[in-house]
């Protein structure tokens, strides 16, 4: 589910030293500190480098680019993704947890641990002690503070428990530096964290930063260079004769959202037509830009190319990669996902942006080529997607549907009231109809367990739900072994399970149901499922030099931080990663050394 981009504040932290958390055994949050203040490491400083290790390692994530996509268009990847193709691939990566949303997803990438750990259970979750009367917190929030504007809040990261990959290499070499880059504040922060020498992403028509912060010369050009095309508009883009079996129109009902739930229906309007009286149409779109339309640049390849360019800017000003120590840059792109959410995956729209992105990371990779960087790069995604049912049903899918109103937090309140004698009004909190549902906390808690079974057997009364875990079952769970292909609905969820903020339940429909339960201009298909279409994600590694090989087993994207790290000799203690470290030598020796 996608949330608006909003307001940010200044954020200046110091990682902590690793600290067991008691309900996952895992590190707790870093604490907050003064300029000035360090935190022991418990392992001697090297002076720089293992020879011959990558000064820069960046880290790309393409959100919602789902492994049947990198499947599906790998054969025309001439560009960036060509390259990447080429070099060490994991195309069976996994998001392994069950809320494949866009915050946790972002969060398992460079910190090499589950949401279970990260803290990071969804893009939103509902804290019913919050000192406001919006119990909803949004996961790259601080909620303490209010912003200028009342529609708008104060990013943080301050939700996330555990330190980055970025934060790690600025603690055993404090000379390299941590940057990040997105179209999206969640991604930024969930890559950067805490401690970070830069941080943009995209808001409203230009890039943003953190409150308290001066947006930085390389983002002041950007945002300028931008803005005679936001004013001007800009003609449709030309789509590859490849594209053409995509190019068809899918019919769909107009009219307002389902009410019920606080996420879905409030995600921004993007790229797709208006509505009419018949309805709406996608499938057919060649992302023609109208002049001061920020929301149709952003839902576009436009949006990509121009986060790609200024993380090209911040290469030059920072001379990333050419210090004595490794640097740390991570990128997400955003566009794949507002695109798949305003028109589905199997359009049109999303064929060119498919072409689009590969040309986009081409141009970027070939700059840090003309640059002489020994840099690194591992390209991944924070979730799948799925394409609207819709078309899905007119394309060999006829159990394809979206989600029954039934499922929706007011109507479960309703039925759960109805059969317990109590006040239905907000019984049962959630944030759709799907993922974690929560109690209300004015139920009385000798009434709790029976409003939770309840509520539980009106769930799976439903035709389309698969599965409802309770939290105490989730608790009681172990944490999940074994490769994420073999893992039960019940692993999946529980990876995804921070007691402190996870709901009272947790439900998860059945495969092939959309959890939209009326589509909208903007907001037609989307993912958080637990299974693969949403889990499933590429996972690719380049390096010059390096042997090229694919390993076509399950593997996950907790695994990429180990590995990284591993290239350049980070020293971290035993634990702190969920994830191992994947040899990337295609021959006898090993990337991993004594770590794999």
């Amino acid at each position: 589910m996608i949330r608006p981009l909003i307001r940010s504040k200044a954020l200046l932290l110091l990682a902590a030293a690793m600290l067991p958390m008691a309900a996952n055994a895992k590190p707790a949050a870093p604490a907050k500190a003064g300029p000035g203040t360090s935190q022991p490491r418990p392992q001697v400083q090297p002076a720089g480098p293992v020879k011959g290790a990558p000064r820069l390692l960046v880290a790309i994530s393409v959100d919602q680019f789902s492994a049947d996509l990198f499947a599906q268009y790998r054969s025309h990847f001439v560009a960036g993704l060509g390259r990447l193709a080429g070099g060490m691939v994991f195309p069976a990566g996994y998001q392994s947890h069950a809320a494949t949303e866009t915050c946790p997803g972002h969060s398992t990438i460079l910190t090499g641990m589950r949401p279970a750990h990260t803290g990071i259970i969804a893009n939103t979750w509902i804290d019913q002690s919050a000192a406001r009367p919006k119990k909803a917190i949004y996961c790259a929030e601080d909620e303490t503070k209010q912003a200028a504007d009342p529609k708008d809040y104060v990013a943080s990261v301050d939700h996330l428990l555990v330190p980055t990959l970025g934060e790690m290499i600025k603690r055993q070499w404090p000379t390299s530096r941590n940057v990040a880059v997105s179209g999206k504040d969640r991604a930024a922060l969930m890559m950067g964290g805490h401690v970070i020498d830069q941080v943009y992403w995209w808001k409203g028509k230009g890039f943003t930063t953190l409150d308290g912060r001066t947006l930085g010369p390389e983002a002041v050009a950007e945002n300028k260079s931008l803005e005679s095309v936001l004013a001007q508009g800009a003609p449709a883009m030309t789509m590859p004769a490849w594209c053409g079996p995509h190019d068809r129109a899918i019919a769909l009902g107009g009219g307002a959202p389902a009410s019920g739930g606080i996420g879905i229906a409030n995600s921004l309007a993007t790229a797709a037509p208006a509505p009419t009286a018949s309805g709406f149409t996608v499938g057919t779109g060649h992302f023609a830009l109208a002049p001061n339309d920020a929301n149709a640049f952003r839902a576009s390849p436009r949006l990509d190319r121009a986060t790609l360019d200024l993380a090209t800017e911040l290469v030059d000003s920072m001379k990333l990669g050419k210090g004595p120590t490794p640097d740390m840059l991570a990128v997400s792109l955003s566009a794949t996902d507002y695109v798949g959410h305003a028109t589905g995956t199997e359009g049109a729209e999303m064929c060119i942006q498919m072409q689009q992105l590969d040309l986009a990371l081409g141009d970027f990779f070939k700059a840090l080529d003309d640059r002489h960087i020994d840099y690194a790069v591992v390209l991944t995604a924070d979730h799948g997607g799925f394409d609207l049912p819709e078309r899905l049903r007119e394309q060999a899918l006829p159990s394809a549907e979206r989600a029954a109103p039934a499922l929706l937090p007011d109507q479960v309140s309703a039925v759960v009231g109805a059969k317990l004698g109590m006040e239905p009004k907000d019984l049962i909190l959630g944030d759709g109809a799907f993922g974690d549902f929560w109690i209300n906390k004015a139920v009385p808690a000798d009434q709790k367990t029976k409003v939770i079974d309840a509520a539980k057997a009106v769930f799976l009364s439903q035709p389309q739900v698969q599965a409802v875990f309770t939290a105490s079952e989730l608790a009681a769970a172990p944490m999940p072994t074994g490769t994420p292909d073999t893992w039960s609905l019940l692993d999946r969820a529980r990876a995804s399970f921070y007691a402190p903020r996870s709901g009272d339940l947790v439900v998860i429909l059945k495969r092939g149901v959309v959890p939209i339960v009326r589509p909208m201009p903007g907001i037609v298909a989307t993912h958080g499922s637990a299974w693969d279409y949403d889990r499933r994600v590429p996972i690719l590694f380049w390096r010059a030099g390096m042997t090229p090989f694919e390993q076509p087993s399950a593997v996950e994207t907790v695994d990429i931080a180990p590995s990284l790290a591993a290239l350049i000799a980070l020293k971290e203690p035993a634990g702190t990663f969920d994830g191992r470290c994947l040899d990337l030598d295609a021959g006898p020796g090993t990337t991993c050394g004594a770590t794999n």
